[in-house]
């Protein structure tokens, strides 16, 4: 059975990683529960998959902007001191979020600056504690730690969406968003007791740019031109997110099309990521994996096809009354079976995609290029909520994510014939 069963050998040779991986796995659960009650809140306050979708473009821009920037900073000062000072600020805005629902603001605008406010922080933190990973624990156990991680976030995205359905119906939203400024001590916690990081060192160290900036930046997008590799983990991951982002048209089909309102939407993304957390589970087999290429466009293929099978349950569940008292209906369940396929196919990608990068990028251009894939994984769905949300408006909500995943799977396709080398990329040999 341990043959199955997730590698812990990180935790066990690592103890800072040990506990930057506790701090992590509690404070996850509080993030979760806010990005959902944001959607929630947003929803409440408008009536409108276009408005909530628009969370997603207050997100993207400083996210973008700030991950860049601070995978910049991240390979020229002390790792530990840049992800105490950027998880510090995630926390006040986080704070802030709670303190807008305590005051009763019901503004709108309010929320997307504060939104605004918390992806600018998390575009420097994320990117440089992935890049402080490989210092941690070592390139070979690399897939077990990434593993492990998923696990974590399927963990936190199980039960934070769970939980804010939940508690927002119960308790409102204030002391919903709370629950993050409360659990993100955690990981501030376990920041603060890591050793010194410092980046390291090019071996050709003047030809690089010594401070963090604009020149830097432009040397990470310059190392990924001649990785193809590395960068094709990044543009099939973001068709997956933009074609096929399923968050911004739930709060409506839970309201009008399968019933539930606010708990349909909660069991939903508590499906999905369900999924993410059995692949972690029993992520075994995935660890002794070497054609890394192949297993990503097969997991973006199965996640397409999840998303394509999701919108067609909801097509069929449209055509059926929902309950007056907004009690749910049995069309939830065969909906979340197809949502857990989706996200145990995305926790594969994901695994993989992660393993890539962190191997085969040097470790003074770490922070760098995992401030381009934090842009990558956070904005593609930020930009998939801004499509689906506005194109949910004018074709539905259904026919949104039947037609999303089969573009989905077929552009996926189509970048393997524009880079066969892709499908054949082995971890033994990596070609990056």
């Amino acid at each position: 059975m341990s043959r199955f069963l997730a590698d812990i050998t990180p935790l066990k040779v690592s103890p800072a990683y040990r506990r930057l991986w506790i701090g992590n796995s509690i404070s996850a659960v509080g993030v979760q529960v806010t990005l959902t009650a944001v959607s929630l809140q947003v929803y409440d306050l408008t009536a409108s998959s276009l408005y909530v979708g628009l969370v997603g473009l207050f997100a993207l821009v400083p996210l973008v902007i700030a991950g860049l920037y601070g995978g910049s900073i991240a390979d020229n000062y002390d790792r530990r001191k840049v992800a105490l000072i950027s998880g510090f600020a995630l926390w006040a805005s986080a704070a802030g979020i709670a303190a807008q629902a305590w005051l009763e603001l019901g503004n709108v605008w309010v929320l997307y600056g504060l939104i605004a406010a918390h992806s600018a922080a998390q575009g420097v933190n994320q990117p440089t504690r992935s890049a402080m990973i490989p210092a941690l624990v070592g390139r070979e156990l690399l897939p077990a730690a990434n593993a492990l991680n998923m696990l974590t976030m399927s963990i936190a995205m199980m039960a934070g969406p769970l939980l804010a359905g939940t508690l927002v119906v119960t308790v409102g939203f204030a002391w919903t968003y709370t629950i993050e400024v409360l659990t993100f001590l955690a990981a501030l916690w376990a920041l603060w007791l890591l050793p010194s990081l410092p980046p390291g060192k090019a071996e050709d160290d003047e030809a690089l740019s010594r401070r963090a900036g604009l020149r830097s930046v432009l040397e990470g997008f310059k190392f990924l031109s001649t990785r193809k590799n590395v960068r094709m983990t990044f543009l099939i991951d973001i068709n997956a997110m933009v074609m096929a982002a399923p968050r911004a048209v739930l709060p409506a089909i839970g309201a009008i099309m399968i019933g539930g309102g606010e708990l349909t939407v909660g069991i939903l993304m508590a499906a999905m990521a369900a999924g993410a957390f059995f692949t972690g589970l029993f992520s075994g087999p995935l660890t002794r994996i070497h054609r890394h290429g192949a297993a990503i466009f097969w997991a973006v293929v199965a996640y397409g096809l999840a998303i394509t099978g999701f919108g067609v349950v909801v097509l069929f569940a449209s055509g059926h009354p929902v309950p007056g008292d907004g009690s749910l209906t049995w069309w939830v369940w065969p909906a979340a079976v197809f949502m857990m396929m989706a996200g145990s196919a995305d926790s594969v990608s994901a695994i993989f995609r992660s393993t890539v990068l962190q191997s085969a990028t040097p470790d003074h251009m770490r922070g760098r290029l995992q401030g381009v894939f934090i842009v990558v994984v956070a904005g593609g769905p930020r930009v998939g909520d801004m499509v689906s949300g506005s194109v949910g408006e004018a074709i539905g909500e259904h026919w949104t994510m039947i037609i999303g995943g089969i573009a989905c799977a077929v552009v996926a396709a189509l970048m393997m014939r524009w880079l066969p080398g892709f499908m054949r990329y082995d971890s033994r040999k990596p070609i990056p």
